[in-house]
């Protein structure tokens, strides 16, 4: 039985200036309590077109209709009292508010005479944490917790109001494998009580399971709009990219030279004096992928942060390439190691600076050929030019390199990131969550490099929540819990269930269900 269109966004036209065309006569339609995924290359036009929708960015023509009515939301404000809440691609809390804080705010439970109940806002707040398993402390400040947390934040935040109407950009992209069953069962009830819920993402493995219908768009414009049951992912990412794209490894068997990076012993506690590192030990050698997996807040954020000299150690030693750096300033480490971190607005670039500025990063400082008059100016010649070979290597979608790195698409900024620190001559290479927000055919991009690395003989630690990406890639995959590093598997030698059992619970339950 047909249902009724709920949304009906009709031949919506985008152009930012000066001649950038993001949407380019787009028409689609989203049915009443369905889930219906957009998806489609970075710069496709997804997160726009719905920005348009919900009053974050205003058309250049076309029409939107809303239950049957033509409506002009002005704001996100108008959005929402019509019901239409939106998970955004990039964090958008108060980070000196706790979490229950940014969760209630603008919706708290109230007392006579208009006085905040504090017990009931937290309480509620703590119900919905535990409710959806997302390992949150309620009285966390936002500041101090991970993006992998303050994203969960935001879902939370949304499903806490029970709007009608959920747009969720990217919002698998920070959780890990064991998390997303629980969102998805969540958003699939909220569909059955004629919830709609519209769902941006990258990961098609999600989009066919999770979805009801499916919009492909590329290049500004919408390609079609599918059953999900009729489609296979192969059909989407060849909608998507306008090719074939390989989701089976390419990794080949290759003897590992000498250990480069070595983390001995690393111990890290919080300002509460509980453990976030305990004893973690991990070596990575030349022509080598060490990926490491764990259930987000087990510690890798701040074996990362250890590792580049910006969470303190209480003990433990690092070396890379035989050279001690435990003590080293992060200068000293950057001329050792290329970082990719999680949260790219905040550690990977500064969004307010330009294209360019935020592509020499780091090589401006390292390589001399960026400087003029002794090292006293910069050669804007070659750093314009080695702008453009991020922009042809790492194929990123922008305009000119003096515009600002905020205009980019969060996949065009991680691109620029990638490329910037791919291409330093670094003996070991960090990366922290490399392919989140990036489209498939990116991915299989960035996934190339990264072998195309380890066939060179650098060495390469891979943190990721995808263990698709790190059994694709990784030669072992080391597995964190409770601060511990719990399980070093050769990937060939394991499996899925095999790395989940020591993700949730270590060796424990491993040898439980061994013996089960």
């Amino acid at each position: 039985m047909a249902r009724d269109v709920l949304i009906d966004l009709r031949h919506i036209i985008k152009v930012f200036p000066p001649d950038t065309v993001a949407l380019a006569d787009v028409s689609v339609s989203f049915e009443s309590g369905e889930i219906h995924a957009l998806v489609g290359e970075n710069g496709a036009g997804k997160s726009t077109l719905m920005k348009v929708f919900y009053g974050l960015e205003r058309r250049d023509a076309g029409e939107i209709f809303f239950r049957g009515a033509k409506v002009e939301f002005r704001t996100p404000r108008e959005a929402i009292s019509a019901g239409i809440g939106m998970v955004h691609q990039e964090i958008l809390l108060i980070p000196e508010y706790t979490v229950w804080q940014n969760i209630v705010l603008g919706s708290e439970p109230v007392r006579a005479f208009g006085t905040i109940d504090v017990h009931k806002a937290r309480q509620a707040v703590r119900q919905e944490i535990e409710e959806f398993q997302f390992n949150l402390e309620a009285d966390a400040l936002v500041g101090d917790i991970s993006v992998a947390a303050r994203q969960k934040v935001e879902i939370l935040k949304l499903l806490y109001r029970n709007v009608s109407v959920l747009i969720l950009d990217e919002p698998t992209a920070v959780l890990t494998p064991q998390e997303i069953p629980q969102l998805f069962s969540e958003l699939m009830r909220l569909r059955d009580k004629g919830h709609t819920i519209i769902f941006i993402s990258h990961r098609l493995d999600e989009v066919l399971t999770l979805s009801d219908r499916v919009t492909v768009m590329r290049h500004g414009k919408v390609v079609g709009t599918s059953t999900a049951s009729d489609l296979t992912k192969e059909d989407l990412a060849r909608q998507m990219v306008g090719r074939e794209v390989l989701f089976t490894s390419q990794r080949r068997p290759q003897e590992p030279g000498e250990i480069v990076f070595r983390a001995e012993g690393l111990n890290c506690s919080d300002t509460e004096h509980r453990a976030r590192l305990h004893d973690a030990t991990v070596t990575v050698h030349a022509g080598e992928i060490v990926g490491v997996a764990g259930v987000e807040g087990n510690g890798q954020f701040q074996l990362v942060n250890a590792i580049m000299g910006l969470a303190p150690m209480t003990s433990g030693t690092l070396e890379v390439s035989g050279k001690d750096i435990t003590h080293a300033d992060i200068l000293a480490r950057r001329a050792l190691i290329s970082f990719v971190p999680q949260d790219r607005a905040k550690m990977g670039a500064s969004v307010a600076a330009s294209i360019l500025e935020d592509s020499i990063m780091t090589h401006h400082i390292l390589d001399p050929s960026f400087s003029t008059m002794g090292g006293l100016g910069l050669d804007y010649q070659r750093a314009t030019a080695f702008t453009e070979q991020i922009r042809k290597q790492f194929s990123v979608d922008m305009g000119s390199a003096g515009d600002p790195f905020h205009s980019l698409s969060g996949g065009n900024q991680q691109k620029v990131i990638l490329g910037r620190e791919l291409l330093l001559e670094t003996p070991f290479v960090l990366m922290d969550q490399p392919t989140r927000g990036l489209d498939v055919g990116s991915i299989e991009y960035v996934h190339q490099l990264l072998l195309d690395l380890r066939s060179r003989k650098r060495a390469v630690l891979l943190v990721s929540a995808d263990l698709d990406e790190l059994f694709m890639v990784a030669d072992r995959i080391v597995v964190m819990c409770q601060g511990n590093m719990v399980a070093d598997l050769a990937t060939d030698g394991t499996s899925r269930e095999e790395v989940g059992y020591y993700m949730l619970g270590g060796k424990e339950a491993v040898h439980a269900q061994a013996g089960s």
